[in-house]
Protein backbone atom coordinates (compact mmCIF):
# COMPACT_ATOMS: atom_id res chain seq x y z
CA UNK A 1 0.00 0.00 0.00
CA UNK A 2 1.59 3.35 -0.92
CA UNK A 3 2.21 6.15 1.56
CA UNK A 4 -0.66 8.92 1.13
CA UNK A 5 0.47 12.14 0.45
CA UNK A 6 0.94 15.03 3.06
CA UNK A 7 -1.30 16.69 1.24
CA UNK A 8 -4.53 14.39 1.01
CA UNK A 9 -3.34 13.68 4.60
CA UNK A 10 -3.85 17.16 5.25
CA UNK A 11 -7.08 17.17 3.27
CA UNK A 12 -8.84 14.74 5.77
CA UNK A 13 -7.50 16.68 8.66
CA UNK A 14 -8.96 19.61 7.36
CA UNK A 15 -12.13 17.68 6.75
CA UNK A 16 -12.38 16.48 10.35
CA UNK A 17 -11.71 19.95 11.38
CA UNK A 18 -14.63 20.88 9.74
CA UNK A 19 -16.98 18.29 10.80
CA UNK A 20 -15.79 19.02 14.47
CA UNK A 21 -15.76 23.01 14.42
CA UNK A 22 -19.58 23.39 15.09
CA UNK A 23 -19.30 22.06 18.55
CA UNK A 24 -18.53 25.62 19.73
CA UNK A 25 -21.18 27.06 18.20
CA UNK A 26 -23.80 24.12 19.38
CA UNK A 27 -22.27 24.59 23.00
CA UNK A 28 -22.77 28.58 22.78
CA UNK A 29 -26.82 28.16 21.67
CA UNK A 30 -27.46 25.30 23.91
CA UNK A 31 -25.75 27.38 27.25
CA UNK A 32 -28.52 30.41 25.65
CA UNK A 33 -31.72 30.92 28.01
CA UNK A 34 -34.92 30.52 25.38
CA UNK A 35 -36.49 33.75 24.97
CA UNK A 36 -40.21 34.60 26.40
CA UNK A 37 -42.38 33.89 23.30
CA UNK A 38 -40.24 32.94 20.76
CA UNK A 39 -40.32 30.05 18.42
CA UNK A 40 -38.31 26.89 18.89
CA UNK A 41 -34.59 27.18 18.31
CA UNK A 42 -35.24 24.04 16.27
CA UNK A 43 -37.48 25.66 14.12
CA UNK A 44 -36.27 28.95 13.55
CA UNK A 45 -32.89 29.55 14.94
CA UNK A 46 -31.51 32.03 16.67
CA UNK A 47 -30.58 35.65 14.94
CA UNK A 48 -26.84 35.96 15.14
CA UNK A 49 -26.63 39.23 16.81
CA UNK A 50 -28.71 38.17 19.72
CA UNK A 51 -26.31 35.36 20.86
CA UNK A 52 -22.94 35.86 23.06
CA UNK A 53 -20.31 37.35 20.55
CA UNK A 54 -17.93 34.40 21.01
CA UNK A 55 -20.52 32.07 19.65
CA UNK A 56 -20.87 34.33 16.57
CA UNK A 57 -17.33 34.30 16.32
CA UNK A 58 -17.51 30.47 15.91
CA UNK A 59 -20.25 30.40 13.49
CA UNK A 60 -18.47 32.81 11.22
CA UNK A 61 -14.76 30.90 12.07
CA UNK A 62 -16.88 27.44 10.58
CA UNK A 63 -18.59 28.99 7.57
CA UNK A 64 -14.89 30.85 6.72
CA UNK A 65 -13.24 27.04 6.93
CA UNK A 66 -16.15 25.79 4.66
CA UNK A 67 -15.55 28.11 2.18
CA UNK A 68 -11.74 27.82 1.56
CA UNK A 69 -12.00 24.21 2.06
CA UNK A 70 -13.64 23.19 -0.67
CA UNK A 71 -11.92 25.02 -3.38
CA UNK A 72 -8.32 23.84 -1.76
CA UNK A 73 -10.30 20.26 -1.38
CA UNK A 74 -11.17 20.25 -5.21
CA UNK A 75 -7.30 21.51 -5.93
CA UNK A 76 -5.23 19.10 -3.86
CA UNK A 77 -8.00 16.29 -5.17
CA UNK A 78 -7.08 17.33 -9.44
CA UNK A 79 -3.70 17.59 -8.00
CA UNK A 80 -3.86 13.95 -7.26
CA UNK A 81 -4.97 12.84 -9.91
CA UNK A 82 -2.40 14.34 -12.14
CA UNK A 83 0.49 13.13 -10.04
CA UNK A 84 1.35 17.13 -9.50
CA UNK A 85 2.22 17.07 -5.73
CA UNK A 86 5.47 19.48 -5.26
CA UNK A 87 7.43 20.58 -2.36
CA UNK A 88 5.50 23.87 -3.54
CA UNK A 89 2.19 22.00 -2.95
CA UNK A 90 3.10 20.32 0.14
CA UNK A 91 4.22 23.30 2.19
CA UNK A 92 1.09 25.63 0.66
CA UNK A 93 -1.18 22.33 2.35
CA UNK A 94 1.18 22.40 5.03
CA UNK A 95 0.44 26.32 5.95
CA UNK A 96 -3.04 26.26 4.98
CA UNK A 97 -3.72 23.74 7.85
CA UNK A 98 -2.00 25.86 9.88
CA UNK A 99 -3.36 29.18 8.89
CA UNK A 100 -7.27 27.75 9.43
CA UNK A 101 -6.45 26.51 12.85
CA UNK A 102 -4.97 29.61 13.49
CA UNK A 103 -7.66 31.33 12.13
CA UNK A 104 -10.78 29.15 13.99
CA UNK A 105 -8.84 29.74 17.47
CA UNK A 106 -8.33 33.30 16.93
CA UNK A 107 -12.11 34.09 15.85
CA UNK A 108 -13.56 31.76 18.35
CA UNK A 109 -11.28 33.63 21.43
CA UNK A 110 -11.67 37.04 20.07
CA UNK A 111 -8.14 37.27 19.10
CA UNK A 112 -7.83 37.74 16.06
CA UNK A 113 -8.46 41.61 14.64
CA UNK A 114 -8.50 43.77 12.79
CA UNK A 115 -6.00 43.86 10.29
CA UNK A 116 -5.39 40.25 11.74
CA UNK A 117 -8.37 38.40 10.29
CA UNK A 118 -8.38 39.58 6.91
CA UNK A 119 -4.84 39.00 6.65
CA UNK A 120 -4.62 35.65 7.97
CA UNK A 121 -7.82 34.69 5.84
CA UNK A 122 -6.20 35.83 2.94
CA UNK A 123 -2.86 34.22 3.72
CA UNK A 124 -5.32 30.97 3.18
CA UNK A 125 -6.52 32.46 -0.01
CA UNK A 126 -3.19 32.51 -1.15
CA UNK A 127 -2.35 29.26 -0.46
CA UNK A 128 -5.19 27.92 -2.40
CA UNK A 129 -4.11 29.96 -5.53
CA UNK A 130 -0.69 28.36 -5.22
CA UNK A 131 -2.43 24.95 -5.12
CA UNK A 132 -4.85 26.22 -8.55
CA UNK A 133 -1.23 27.48 -9.66
CA UNK A 134 -0.02 24.04 -9.67
CA UNK A 135 -2.67 22.21 -11.02
CA UNK A 136 -2.31 24.63 -14.24
CA UNK A 137 1.44 23.51 -14.21
CA UNK A 138 0.96 19.93 -14.21
CA UNK A 139 -1.22 19.79 -16.88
Amino acid sequence: MAALPTELGILAWLALFAALLWIPYIVGISKMTPLENAPDPFERPYDLRMLPAWVHRAHRAHLNLLEQLLPFAILVLILDRLDGFTALTYWAAVAFFWIRAIHAVGMIAGHLKMPLRPIVYNMGVLCILIMGYAVFTAA
